[in-house]
């Protein structure tokens, strides 16, 4: 079986399915497929394998790219050992360190929406309130999504990444439905004058915008953010949201993360966060100190207990100065030495069962 004919087999499963990912798919084949159309798959072995990661990373190909690629070759390997076709060689591991922890804080958020165009403008301002995926949800968002009766967009099943659908009402939150409506009175300015119907929430004089990556380094470079990319805005939501002390689960809900673990890699500490909290623990500790500083009350009971006669010249207890006695065998009482000397003074023989302390 040669190589083309397994790659087939993934190709045919992401196609049955409906996979969103086919086009990545099938730009990572493309590399294999130079360096291993011309092989039979069971000449493709562990060694080979190893020679094509080293390969890619000479040609300075990141190392998370290199990783997908092997991914998809196994997955094609796996499904036509499924179908009886050819057996999985052993894959090579390759570690990848690539998680981005990048945030926006509001001043730069502002300082780069200043330097973005118009049309773009609404779109960074719509990711940072909310924490929506820019590509596939925000840049495709249609008027009949958004229902300004009920203050609520919607998401439709299939449309996110998870496929699961999502609303958010935007009514709550003063800055949206400010945002929308604005972007909803330029859009029917925009119908009259051109006489076509315009669906989509955000677009450039009428077309929808694909991508904004050339404005968007430049705004960037601008502000002094060079290193920023839209997706931070993800992470910058989470955050908020986190800081807000919004339950998790409702966060998740919003920003449309289906598995709190990855929820939880988005949640950035930020410099500022780690003050608040070492500046909380200070406080704590600053409190301690005060109180340890405080001088004792003189109407505060002492903890323990010695001997002494009552009103009817028999025995009782009274609080006496911390660790001048102990408890007797019997656990009927403490006694001390110097209330000893004064229930000898009373013209009274001392009971059997107490017991003299050192």
């Amino acid at each position: 079986m040669s190589f083309l004919n397994t790659t087939s087999y993934i190709e045919q499963e992401y196609q049955a399915n409906g996979r969103k990912s086919l086009h990545r798919m099938q730009t990572a084949l493309k590399p294999l497929r130079l360096t291993f159309g011309t092989f039979l798959a069971r000449d493709i072995t562990f060694d080979s394998l190893n020679g094509y990661v080293a390969e890619r990373l000479a040609e300075q190909i990141a190392p998370a790219s290199i990783r997908y690629e092997l991914c998809i070759l196994r997955r094609a390997f796996r499904l036509a050992q499924r179908a009886g076709k050819a057996i999985c060689p052993p894959f090579p591991t390759l570690s990848v360190h690539n998680t981005r922890t990048g945030f926006f804080e509001r001043e730069d958020f502002e300082a780069v929406h200043a330097h973005l165009p118009a049309d773009l403008q609404p779109i960074v301002t719509f990711a940072y309130l909310t924490g929506w995926r820019t590509r596939n949800e925000i840049l495709t968002l249609h008027w009949r999504q958004v229902d300004f009766g009920a203050g609520i967009v919607r998401l439709e099943p299939g449309t996110t990444k998870n496929d699961e659908a999502r609303v958010l009402p935007f009514a709550v939150l003063p800055e949206l439905p400010d945002l929308l409506r604005r972007q909803w009175n330029a859009t029917m300015d925009l119908q009259v004058e051109t006489g076509c119907i315009i669906p989509w929430v955000f677009h450039r004089r009428g077309k929808p915008i694909k991508d904004f990556y050339g404005a968007w380094a430049l705004a960037c470079k601008k502000a002094g953010v060079p290193q920023r990319i839209p997706h931070d805005f993800r992470r910058t939501a989470v955050r908020n949201l986190e800081r807000a002390g919004v339950p998790r689960a409702v966060a998740m809900k919003i920003t449309g993360h289906k598995t709190e673990a990855v929820y939880r890699r988005y949640a950035i500490v930020s410099e500022a966060d780690l003050s608040d909290g070492l500046k909380k623990l200070a406080r704590l500790h600053s409190a301690e100190r005060t109180q340890r500083q405080k001088p004792s009350s003189a109407t505060e009971q002492p903890q323990f207990q010695g001997v002494t006669l009552n009103q009817g010249g028999r025995l009782g207890t009274q609080p006496i100065e911390n660790g001048a006695g102990g408890r007797d065998r019997t656990g009927m009482g403490l006694f001390s030495p110097r209330d000893f000397k004064s229930l000898a003074s009373a013209n009274f023989a001392t009971p059997a069962w107490v017991r003299i302390l050192p």
